[in-house]
Order: structure tokens, then C-alpha cells, then sequence
């Protein structure tokens, strides 16, 4: 379960999926002694909010890392957890409360709607392509082990900037609770392992727009 301001209507679900189910591949992990590559949240590294008090997802993925530390402790259960930064590529949820930002973005583009950003609309995201996310957890399989593997890209866009790239007509809508102004990206230890993030937010927007205008 991976939406914050959403989590606020169904915390049951947040709990069930991602605390009770991450419980069951703990025990997993222990019966086949393998290793757990485990998606923490960078709402930890939020500016603005209370890291796991912000939001009922929120929580269940800081419990979720103590959980996965407190049994690398007792049992020696080898793991790395590991945070991502909005990610975004091929495939993304366009529509409906489970919708990303980018793919908001390109349902408005391909219906030539203007979009309603949350307020302020000045809030930053570090978007970060899957494939860079997908390379940065092939190493971090491999060689990491521990806390605080962070895979984002450096250069943060507001929400309102992204909406301009896309070049969209904006407006701003009302403030949504557990919604991060920005957040610390912390990928020293990811780039360690040799890892850089090779692609650039403006390019795929770009060669969206090019493939449908």
C-alpha cells in the first residue's frame, strides 16, 4: 500500500498490506534464509510533518523497518531497506485515488484539461525514473546491507513547475492532510555502491508530449 493522503480513509488496508503482510515474508525470509530487499518511505525524511505520526501509511512503513531491524537482531536476518523519491516511468496509474502525479499529469495532457494541484502547490518531489530505481536495487541486492539506501534523483520540481513542463493550465485545490513539502534525499550510501541516476525528468515529459501532440 503505497498512498499516503489516501491512507487517511482506509487505514485498515494500509495495516493489513503492508504491516501484516510484511510480518509473513519476515517469516518467509527466516524459513528460506534469504535475503529481504525491503521499500521503506522517505516520508521519514520529511521537512514539514512528524515522519511516522504524519499519516496511517506513513506509520506502517516505520514500523515496518523496526520490525525488519529488531529481526536482523534476534534472528540474524540479512536485509537493506531501501527509500524511493516519487517514482515515475512507463505504466503509471493515470486516473482514479490511486493516481501518481505524473500520471495525473499526462491524463490532463491527453484530455487537454487544466489540472488542480494540492496547496501550496510549491511543494518539491525529487521524481526519480523507474529504471534508475530498477538499477539501484539490483546493487543494492547484491551489496547492501543495513539502513538508509536511498535511490532519488538530486534535482527537486515542484508540483507547480511539473504541471508547466507538461504545459498544463493549473490551479490550487485544497490542502490534503500528510502531504510533504519536501524531503531530504540521502543516496550517499546507494552511490557507494556505484549507483547514479542516468535519466532526467524534462526528457521523458518531452518525449511524452512529442509522441502524443
Amino acid at each position: 500500500y503505497a498512498r499516503v493522503e489516501q491512507s487517511f480513509d482506509e487505514p485498515d488496508l494500509a495495516l493489513e498490506s503492508n504491516s501484516v503482510g510484511t510480518a509473513k515474508i519476515l517469516k518467509f525470509c527466516l524459513a528460506k534464509k534469504s535475503k529481504l530487499v525491503y521499500a521503506g518511505s522517505s516520508t521519514k525524511f520529511a521537512t514539514n510533518i512528524l515522519g511516522k505520526a504524519s499519516s496511517p501509511y506513513a506509520l506502517t512503513k516505520a514500523l515496518n523497518t523496526e520490525m525488519i531491524k529488531a529481526f536482523g537482531e534476534w534472528y540474524d536476518l540479512n536485509y537493506a531497506i531501501c527509500y524511493f523519491y516519487n517514482v515515475y516511468g512507463p505504466g503509471e496509474k493515470r486516473q482514479g485515488k490511486y493516481a501518481t502525479f505524473i500520471g495525473l499529469c499526462e491524463h490532463h495532457f491527453l484530455e487537454n484539461k487544466p489540472i488542480t494541484l494540492t496547496a501550496p502547490g510549491t511543494q518539491e518531489r525529487n521524481f526519480t525514473h523507474i529504471d534508475d530505481i530498477v538499477n539501484g536495487l539490483i546493487l543494492i541486492g547484491k551489496y547492501g546491507r543495513g539502513d538508509n539506501y536511498g535511490i532519488g534523483h538530486p534535482d527537486p520540481y515542484t508540483v507547480a513547475e511539473v504541471a508547466d513542463l507538461f504545459g498544463l493550465s493549473s490551479s490550487i485545490g485544497p490542502k490534503k492532510r500528510g502531504n510533504r513539502l519536501s524531503a531530504k534525499v540521502l543516496t550517499d550510501k546507494t552511490k557507494e555502491l556505484g549507483w547514479s541516476p542516468k535519466f532526467e525528468l524534462p526528457d521523458y515529459i518531452n518525449n511524452f508530449i512529442s509522441k502524443n501532440s
